[in-house]
């Protein structure tokens, strides 16, 4: 799990943000980044790493099939996911 924000991340972000904020927290690169460093948002490289962060936070999941599906989880599309804990 880690930290790095790489522009396909921060793009990521930008564009789906409004799936867990009523309102845009970031408008630029610059602004994701900094908000993502902020509440400590991890990028995992699989569906098993998302499940093992749920996990490791003591955060229950309804239906394991359907984390992926959870508002925080933002499938960056080149097989990674961000966290982001609202």
């Amino acid at each position: 799990m880690g930290y790095e924000y790489d522009e396909a991340v921060l793009k990521c972000f930008l564009k789906q943000q409004d799936r867990l904020f009523p309102e845009p927290v970031a408008e630029g690169m610059e602004e994701a980044e900094a908000f993502l460093e902020d509440c400590m948002a991890v990028v995992v490289d699989s569906k098993a790493a998302v499940m093992e962060y749920f996990e490791e936070a003591g955060i229950d999941v309804e239906n394991p099939d359907q984390v992926l599906d959870e508002a925080e989880v933002f499938d960056v599309g080149d097989g990674r996911y961000l966290i982001v804990e609202g």
